[in-house]
């Protein structure tokens, strides 16, 4: 395997913990540790290592699936890894759609051979006919990121439906990364629950406020979990304790309570972002989840160099298009407290102010 550098992730390792405020990042606010027990009596391993059987009955029911076709993973990034690295291998093909998180295109590009179907700007509608016309004889998956990250755009549950057809047809896995799936108010029905050709990937993190768990899992075929467990045993082996008997906490009780909240957190927060971007007669697609892509000012060359300077000048974290694929945008998180987000679009807003 000859990986790409993760792009975004070593432009927050070089701007992250010098900034006041990280005005880009991808998930919601994280919660406080005392709404949880932390006490988990031996820290020890999670047995079986896929996790616990009941907690895997648990959140199959939300796939209308059984807690066989449940793996518990450390966060999302392991299991859309471990899906990748199971399923995939060098004579294959994948298709991915794009822009988005880099690992979701990286780690493939690294195992076989891809295609990217990206979505239009400035609406980044996806062309489902793209899809069918990359399909080839060894076509083994299709990669989905839904709502997508980094534009916000929410793919309908007929495009999403027309995608699984084209994957059963042809023999090939859907692959789609929820994370953002749990912050829409009346969200689609999941991938997996769609048919055996549906994977489902998600965690704690994005839509949960609960990214230091790294709790993940994967929802699949049984065929598919067991291959992707397989792997498992050689790379984390077993899930946290601690992002498990927290796991256990919010599906026994406190998930609705933290997925409202976490929801009108979000809303509130959208549209005070809404706000500004019609203030600088900027342009973004009205997003789902937390984060947004928005045109960079006419008076920057790149999106590079817009972050760049205005992290200099005001100490604040956007991420740049360019990590994406797409220059002239930049990425903006909005699931951050809001009083941090009014005083990281404040500063923004002097940023652009001063440099018209």
């Amino acid at each position: 395997m000859n990986i790409q550098e993760f792009e975004l992730e070593r432009w927050f390792a070089r701007y992250e913990h010098n900034a006041d405020i990280m005005l880009s990042e991808s998930g919601i606010r994280s919660l406080e540790s005392d709404r949880f027990d932390l006490n988990v009596d031996k820290v020890g391993y999670v047995i079986p290592t896929c996790g616990k059987r009941e907690l895997r009955e648990k959140v199959g029911e939300l796939y209308g699936l059984k807690g066989d076709n449940i793996l518990f993973t450390c966060g999302t990034q392991e299991a859309n890894f471990l899906a990748f690295i199971s399923l995939l291998s060098k004579d294959d093909h994948t298709i991915i759609v794009t822009p988005t998180y880099q690992a979701l295109h990286s780690v493939p590009d690294s195992l076989c051979q891809t295609s990217k179907i990206s979505l239009n700007p400035p609406d980044w509608k996806l062309d489902v006919n793209k899809i069918e016309n990359a399909v080839q004889e060894n076509t083994k998956m299709i990669v989905l990121n839904n709502p997508n990250n980094p534009t916000g755009r929410y793919h309908s549950l007929d495009k999403v439906e027309k995608i699984y057809q084209i994957a059963e047809e042809n023999d090939i896995n859907l692959l789609c990364d929820e994370v953002y799936r749990e912050l829409v108010v009346d969200p689609i029905p999941p991938v997996a629950s769609l048919g055996e050709y549906g994977i489902s990937t998600t965690s704690l993190t994005k839509a949960y406020g609960l990214a230091g768990t790294r709790f993940g899992w994967i929802a699949a075929d049984e065929e598919v979990i067991e291959k992707a467990w397989k792997w498992k045993d050689y790379t984390t082996i077993s899930p946290s304790i601690f992002g498990h008997h927290i796991a256990e906490q919010v599906f026994n009780g406190m998930r609705e309570e933290i997925l409202k909240e976490n929801i009108e957190l979000a809303h509130k927060n959208r549209n005070i972002v809404d706000e500004f971007v019609r203030k600088f007669d900027l342009n973004w697609y009205y997003p789902f989840g937390v984060n947004g892509f928005i045109k960079i000012p006419d008076d920057f060359n790149s999106s590079v160099q817009f972050c760049k300077e205005f992290f200099e000048e005001q100490k604040v974290v956007l991420a740049p298009g360019k990590v994406f694929g797409f220059d002239e945008y930049f990425r903006i998180g909005f699931g951050l407290e809001t009083d941090k987000l009014k005083e990281g679009l404040k500063r923004l807003s002097d940023f652009i102010e001063k440099n018209r």
